[in-house]
């Protein structure tokens, strides 16, 4: 009786930009204390806005909304926009949003957005599209790459409801964003109804911010979205 075919294993070393993300992400968990709150939001105002916008002419995604109501909730929670270096923590009253960016070849990169507090929705868009255009042709400059004080990654586009975003350090904060979903809720005159719902992770650095008022901000960004206006 013949042996069965020997199965084919792949090995592909772990070298180059790979080689770097792998050792950010085991160099992350290593050196900060890291916890993930995790919530969602209905969403049903956010995606009215944006169908209101574009039928205004402006182009937004979902994402680009939250990336906004992101910036509004580091508005009123300051203590989660920086980063922790040499001991210190060095908070910013400038918002240097990071977007984590999937690029081909299984490779992850997370350029910042300088001054995102003071873009308006066109302008937010515009910078993460030119950011991710200039990813895909290795053309980010190394202040883009190192330079940010809070984090967005987004799965959205995949049937991910929630996860934990490991922290782009010495950023002290990133939000992780799941898919929307479709939940029952019992309405105002009692009928139970449908509404949309997406899922918000947030991990933050527990040496920096403690549990309760990760959760306030995280709560926060869930009525910026749940009130949500352009």
């Amino acid at each position: 009786m013949s042996a069965p075919p020997a199965a084919v294993t792949t090995v592909v070393p772990l070298r180059g930009m790979r080689a770097m993300i792998a050792e950010k992400m085991v160099r992350s968990l290593a050196e900060a204390a890291q916890l993930t709150h995790h919530a969602s939001a209905d969403a049903s105002r956010l995606l009215a806005a944006r169908a209101t916008l574009a039928a205004q002419g402006v182009k937004a995604s979902v994402e680009d909304l939250l990336m906004l109501a992101t910036l509004r909730m580091l508005k009123a929670h300051p203590g989660l926009n920086g980063r922790l270096e040499e001991r210190e923590l060095r908070l910013s009253t400038q918002v240097d949003l990071s977007v984590a960016i999937a690029l081909p070849g299984n490779l992850l990169v997370a350029p910042a957005i300088f001054g995102a507090e003071a873009l308006d929705i066109a302008a937010l868009r515009a910078a993460r599209q030119d950011l991710a255009a200039r990813a895909r042709v290795n053309k980010l400059s190394v202040s883009e790459m190192t330079g940010g004080t809070f984090c967005i990654s987004n799965l959205g586009l995949t049937r991910v409801e929630a996860f934990t975003p490991i922290l782009n350090t010495p950023q002290i904060g990133i939000l992780g964003i799941g898919c929307i979903h479709e939940r029952a809720v019992r309405e105002a005159d009692g009928a139970i109804g449908l509404r949309p719902f997406i899922g918000l992770s947030l991990t933050f650095d527990h040496r920096a911010i403690d549990g309760a008022p990760a959760a306030a901000a995280l709560t926060t960004l869930c009525h910026e979205i749940e009130d949500f206006a352009p």
